[in-house]
């Protein structure tokens, strides 16, 4: 069973920037695509990026240009470098595995005030 653990969530500016890291458990990292994804109160959790084994990117549009995924499978982490955040970005992150998704961790908070 693979297991996720999300960190670096914090309460922090509009304008501001924090760092997301997920460790992931077991050998399957490496060649897996790993995705961040976030719900926000009362809202149904939504995709905000994933990055193939490759290191091929992509994002929902709302963070384009403001959020950057990166993996290390050196560590089996996989990253989330989030910078001009805004008041809407506010929610629990959460990593997981687009394409074989496991159970879901606890998730990081951020919350971003005006």
């Amino acid at each position: 069973q693979v297991q996720l653990v999300e960190s670096g969530g914090g309460l922090v500016q509009a304008g501001g920037s924090l760092r997301l890291s997920c460790a992931v458990s077991g050998s399957i990292f490496r060649a897996n695509a790993m995705g961040w994804y976030r719900q926000a109160p009362g809202k149904q959790r939504e995709f905000v990026a994933t990055i193939t084994s490759s290191g091929t990117t992509s994002y929902r549009d709302s963070v384009k240009g403001r959020f950057t995924i990166s993996r290390d499978n050196g560590k089996n982490t996989v990253y989330l470098q989030m910078n001009s955040l805004k008041p809407e970005d506010t929610a629990v992150y959460y990593c997981n595995l687009p394409n074989r998704f496991s159970s879901w961790g606890q998730g990081t908070q951020v919350t971003v005030s005006a």
